[in-house]
């Protein structure tokens, strides 16, 4: 095997559900949309594809159907071989009826899969944080460290108080202390919640630790294990781009941030592209009279009235004389003649009738449920 196929895949698809309320009251994290076309897993499963990763397992738990429609036969990434593939593993999967609590009781319902992959090592990854990474990188950097895991990290660039992670202090590259739940401050590495490991490791760890009653991954194993010197930590530092979507005012301005070309530039590498499901839509059409700024617009969109610093999916209207500004509107909202959108998410199908006003805050943006008509 080459380094860019010794890997398989595992995504958590629920593990931070409760994190943006009503967006995820039907949905799972993973599939939440994201930046007009996309979903947030299609950024690790892109990352998956582009490293040669050709087998792939969504622990999944509940409210998956969403996620499912939009995998499909998961062709997009180039996951519907013989040789793989994609798999979604559910705890009824394993016989049990119980819902996990953390990784490693999630990762007891895979093991019947990971103990059939072929695979040396395993990458695990949230599907909340994005980013566009090289895993081929990152597992020659972690076999050649021959450390137990490997965490990838980014650098933190300022305080802030709202990335509450996992964090490492490090001196020459080496961790001296890891934190969970922590707020990172500059110049700490920030967990990017994706780690790599060996397979018969893993395997290993999740049988002892989950019969113990140890249930995360982060504060039982890799905490716990670096602190009492059971586990040896290497870590991988990411440069580009970071968006931590950790919860409804995060998601909100990181999809508004899609609008800086520099990070567009950089999350969209042309060398690694970001798939997602493919959908026939028209171009959308700029009426007459039109007025968009600085926004991210998708297909089918048929646009008569204003928008400024937004993010606007497929199938949009809006009206004449309406106006949008700083808002996300998913497929198929339609905003009427002479609304006014600001600060604003609105789930998918929802309707703003004429002359109707809503605002919200860049902390506090205001959320209208999916199929609603205010």
């Amino acid at each position: 095997m080459t380094v860019s196929n010794r890997m398989t895949g595992i995504i958590f698809s629920n593990m931070y559900d409760e994190c943006f309320g009503e967006l995820t009251k039907i949905r799972t994290a993973a599939s939440l949309p994201f930046g007009g076309r996309y979903r947030q897993i299609d950024f690790i499963l892109s990352n998956f594809t582009n490293a040669g990763i050709s087998r792939v397992g969504i622990v999944t738990k509940y409210n998956y159907s969403s996620l499912m429609d939009h995998i499909g036969n998961s062709q997009e990434w180039d996951l519907n071989n013989k040789d793989g593939g994609l798999v979604f593993l559910p705890p009824f999967g394993s016989g049990k009826s119980d819902v996990y609590r953390g990784k490693l009781e999630a990762l007891s319902n895979a093991l019947n899969f990971l103990a059939r992959c072929p695979e040396d090592y395993v990458v695990l990854s949230d599907a909340n944080i994005l980013c566009n990474i090289d895993l081929r990188e990152v597992l020659a950097n972690h076999i050649h460290s021959a450390c137990d895991v490997t965490v990838v990290t980014m650098r933190a660039k300022e305080s802030d108080g709202s990335i509450q992670s996992l964090v490492l202090d490090t001196t020459d590259g080496r961790v001296d202390t890891i934190l969970t739940n922590y707020p990172a401050v500059a110049g700490q590495s920030v967990g990017l919640g994706i780690y790599i490991l060996s397979r018969q490791f893993l395997l290993g760890i999740v049988r002892r630790y989950v019969a113990a009653g140890r249930t995360h991954f982060e504060a039982d194993f890799l905490q716990r294990g670096f602190n009492n010197g059971s586990l040896t930590v290497n870590l991988w530092e990411h440069e580009g781009e970071v968006l931590f979507n950790l919860d409804i005012p995060s998601f909100f301005r990181n999809n508004l941030r899609l609008c800086d070309a520099a990070l567009r530039k950089d999350l969209f590498n042309e060398n690694r592209p970001i798939y997602t499901k493919v959908r026939d839509e028209v171009p959308s059409l700029y009426n007459e009279g039109c007025e968009i700024s600085n926004c991210t617009v998708a297909d089918g969109c048929l646009l008569s009235g204003s928008a400024t610093d937004s993010v606007l999916f497929r199938g949009v209207t809006i009206g004449r004389g309406a106006k949008v500004t700083s808002s996300i509107l998913m497929q198929d909202c339609i905003i009427e003649d002479g609304a006014v959108v600001e600060n604003c998410i609105l789930d998918k199908n929802v309707r703003i009738t004429a002359g109707t006003q809503l605002r919200g805050s860049r902390n506090n943006p205001m959320i209208v449920k999916k199929g609603e008509t205010i």
